[in-house]
């Protein structure tokens, strides 16, 4: 059983900075790639960031791009998600998945992750 927990999320001003952080407790945690997604009210989740198992690859969504930083540390089983110059548009519900595979999918969608937590808020204020 994989188990997955968010926490760093919290209101923010327009500008802002916060770091999320994904716990993963249970099955093996090295191996699969990792990534975060988000889902803002009345919108479909969507595909933020994601890194491979060896931290080698790391590919982000347009949207993101030079503001977002994933990362982990395979000896904590941790996973983080560096955010800076955070916008309005950025609140979310922010979710850590996990996948099954060793194979890196650059823009994942959210159906190819197969763990999930249960997510953390980010609320950016204008």
């Amino acid at each position: 059983q994989v188990q997955l927990v968010e926490s760093g999320g919290g209101l923010v001003q327009t500008g802002g900075s916060l770091r999320l952080s994904c716990a993963n407790s249970g099955r093996t945690f090295t191996n699969y790639n990792t990534g975060w997604f988000r889902q803002a009210p009345g919108k479909e989740r969507e595909f933020v960031a994601i890194i491979s198992w060896s931290g080698t690859d790391r590919a982000y969504a347009d949207s993101v791009k030079g503001r977002f930083t994933i990362s982990r540390d395979n000896a904590k089983n941790m996973v983080y998600l560096q955010m800076n110059s955070l916008k309005p548009e950025d609140t979310a519900i922010y979710y850590c998945a996990k996948d099954q595979t060793t194979y890196f999918h650059s823009t994942p969608t959210a159906a190819m992750m197969h763990y999930w937590g249960k997510g953390t808020l980010v609320t950016v204020s204008s």
